[in-house]
């Protein structure tokens, strides 16, 4: 069998901590993003999203042309390797050319009024300057961009010839000089001023340069002389400094803050017109204007994104995701709507359909490990690493209750019996504790102490008397619930991360370090057989299909595999994610695949159609 490409339905998330990669397209329609490896692009009128995927590491950087016919984006990868650039060709979606200079990162990139050239920034490794021909792909020239690291690039609005870099206490302009392949700086005099800039804008004219400064200032360039002029917020500089800049038609220069403040201030003397009366969700990272001036999208690095009204700035939050990893995601049983995920901080419900927000519950200061719908979906069951358990209403998320102590050190694993009246938890130090849970009450009814180590998931079966526990020891457990006993073990030279029982409770599997799935035999104990589940890293999730027909595994490898349960063999891979796959659950009715990572992105997969029509065929339980 064939292992086709998983057909990438939908992301939620945004990487708000790359700098301006918030960008809205000339065409006033399209909203492009980076998401780990992946750039999205999303139509903000018809909500579709598309997904231009090349990179093999997380994009770092994304520019469009004045026409937005191209697209560049720039990615990071590791100590001695090159990083890559892929030149966009917008309305194909395709790859236009890919372009290796730069070692280690990319930092920032512009093209030329005229489209005829690209100017690519290395990191702080590279810190060299490349000006590129979008012509053929081929570099013009390349020098390095300063005695300190350059953070910003950016090209004159009417002349294709001049750019000019800012970074660690120096603004430089450049000329190209195309007949010597030669690219000419000339610094510009700041004077006294020691000033760390992160990101730059030209006015219409080419007159001045604006730069947003780590200090919380903005400085005004004179180009023509290359000299410094004058700073806004000196008296009172901005808090966390200035991260993101903008300037409208008028000349007015909106500045985002580290402290999620929006400034407006004049092109005349630099004086505040406006600013936010109360501070974002984050710290302003990006800032794209609509084509007529009225209103702006705004990103965060808090993974929010803002429309901003220009003229009274206030603000509406369009779109919110996890900024930070996401360790477990979970369907209720046989409600395909709606799903769950838990993450450090809070724990967040979403429409599957319209791939929104629903509901946030936030607990400050600790992570979710793990999460559970009780059977008939009226609450949501979650350990914490202050080893409590909280019980959520998933409608409001009111706190129906807490498990105080439940574990030291965390609880790491949950799992609720079909009636409701029990629920099974693990503990990061290896212990399985039984609750009885009653109207007004919850109490401990048995702490089962064989595991040494984290226990990692929890199946029950489903008569609700016995659980299967996985562990990093190296064990798997059944237990028996009613008489508190063990009733069967497994061991491996494996640290077991996920099991996953098939629903006619026959065998089980389960998959770890080793990157091997095994089925086991739960009669007796023994390995059937064993799968390559990975080539390279450790598998941490599973899911299997209400049917038994496939299961789904996720890996630190970044991939995405939808597995034949009898064959043995992989229907489908899906690549998108830019970090380890934590948890990915199949959908109760077939038709899609959730995947969360460790980047905090969301991915929805569509099930494979000869995979989803036996999925759907519960005969072969009978």
């Amino acid at each position: 069998m064939a292992s086709d490409a998983l057909e990438l339905q939908a992301v939620i998330g945004f990487k708000g901590t790359v700098p301006s990669g918030l960008v809205l397209h000339p065409d006033n329609e399209h909203l492009i993003f980076p998401l780990g490896c992946t750039v999205v692009v999303r139509n903000v009128i018809q909500r579709t999203q598309s997904f231009l995927q090349g990179h093999d590491n997380d994009v770092n950087c994304i520019t469009v042309s004045q026409s937005g016919d191209l697209m560049a984006s720039g990615q990071c990868t590791f100590m001695g390797f090159n990083a890559d650039i892929i030149v966009w060709d917008f309305n194909q979606r395709k790859e236009r050319y890919r372009l290796n200079l730069h070692k280690v990162e990319v930092k920032a990139l512009c093209f030329s009024p005229d489209e005829l050239f690209l100017a690519s920034l290395g990191g702080q490794d590279d810190n060299s300057l490349v000006v590129w021909d979008m012509q053929n792909g081929s570099a013009i020239c390349g020098t390095p961009a300063g005695n300190d690291s350059a953070h910003c690039v950016k090209f004159f609005n009417n002349d294709s010839m001049k750019l000019v870099t800012a970074g660690n206490y120096h603004v430089t302009s450049w000329r190209i000089d195309l007949q010597n392949k030669k690219i000419r700086p000339t610094p510009c005099a700041l004077g006294q001023l020691k000033r760390q800039t992160t990101n730059l804008v030209i006015d219409a004219t080419d007159e001045f340069a604006y730069c947003g400064t780590k200090t919380g200032d903005l400085l005004q360039i004179q180009l023509g002389r290359c000299l410094y002029k004058r700073s806004a917020g000196n008296k009172k500089n901005f808090s966390l400094g200035i991260t993101a800049t903008l300037i409208l038609d008028n000349g007015d220069i909106i500045c985002g803050t580290g402290a999620g403040l929006l400034v407006k201030f004049s092109a005349a003397d630099l004086s505040v017109r406006a600013m936010t009366k109360e501070p974002l969700m984050g710290g302003v990272t990006s800032i794209a204007k609509t084509a007529d001036n009225t209103h702006m999208f705004v990103g965060t690095d808090k993974a929010n994104m803002y429309w901003v009204n220009l003229d009274t700035f206030k603000a509406e939050l369009r779109n919110s995701c996890h900024f930070e990893r996401i360790n477990a995601v979970k369907f209720p049983r046989g409600f395909s709507r709606v799903f769950v995920t838990s993450s450090c901080s809070d724990i967040r419900v979403w429409d599957a359909l319209q791939r929104q927000e629903l509901l946030r519950i936030q607990v400050p200061n600790v992570e979710c490990h793990a999460l559970d719908f009780s059977y008939d979906g009226s609450s949501i069951l979650t350990g914490w690493s202050d080893g409590k358990v909280r019980s959520f209403l998933p409608q409001s998320g009111r706190l129906q209750y807490v498990i105080n102590d439940a574990h030291r050190n965390g609880c790491t694993a949950i799992a609720t019996t079909c009636t409701g009246t029990r629920l099974v938890t693990g503990g990061m130090e290896g212990e399985v504790r039984v609750w009885r849970l009653g109207g007004q009450s919850q109490s401990m009814e048995a702490s089962l102490k064989e595991h040494r180590g984290r226990v990692w998931s929890i199946c029950l079966t489903k008569d609700d008397k016995k659980a299967f526990t996985s562990s990093s020891d190296g064990s798997c457990i059944l237990w028996d619930l009613d008489s508190k006993t063990r009733s069967l073990c497994l061991f491996e030279s494996t640290q077991f991360k996920a099991m996953a029982y098939h629903p006619d409770e026959s065998q089980i599997l389960t998959t770890g370090t080793d990157r091997k799935i095994t089925y086991w035999d739960t009669f007796d104990g023994q390995a059937i057989r064993v799968l390559e589940g990975s080539i390279e890293g450790e598998l941490a999730t599973l899911s299997m299909s209400s049917s038994g027909s496939h299961f789904a595994a996720g890996s630190q490898d970044r991939m995405v595999k939808l597995w034949d349960y009898d064959l043995g063999l992989p229907c489908g891979i899906g690549l998108g994610h830019s970090g380890s796959i934590n948890g990915v659950a199949l959908a109760p009715d077939n038709t899609c695949l959730v995947s969360v990572g460790s980047e905090g992105a969301i991915f929805i997969w569509k099930v494979p159609a000869e995979a989803q029509e036996k999925m759907n065929d519960l005969s072969q339980l009978d």
